[in-house]
């Protein structure tokens, strides 16, 4: 049976799809979204933040995502309820952000 993770914004993904959990700012990262975009195997979960991660996944789909490398890998890694805590305080951090500036 499939585990599921929560990425952000009640968007979740099956744990055991998940081969690679990077940080967007590289340039090899952002040829690999740009290109996954051109083929149309991009999944956006921003809903409208910073992407701050990307996942992807062993079909070929490149996941963006608006939660910390960090935080997606502590869920992957079967993280407890420290981890939700502190992504629910991140999203809200960046939403103030958001909002603010």
């Amino acid at each position: 049976m499939n585990r599921f993770i929560n990425i952000g914004h009640s968007n979740m993904v099956a744990a055991d799809r998940i081969i690679a959990v990077v940080s967007p700012d590289s340039s090899p990262v952002k040829r690999l979204v740009q290109d996954a975009k051109e083929d149309g195997r991009v999944i956006d979960t921003t809903a409208g933040k910073k992407t701050r991660a990307v996942l992807v996944a062993d079909t070929g789909h490149v996941i963006l995502c608006a939660l910390q490398t960090e935080t997606i890998t502590a869920r992957l890694n079967g993280g407890g309820e420290s981890a939700e805590a502190e992504s629910a305080e991140e999203t809200e951090r960046s939403e103030e952000n958001d909002v603010n500036g």
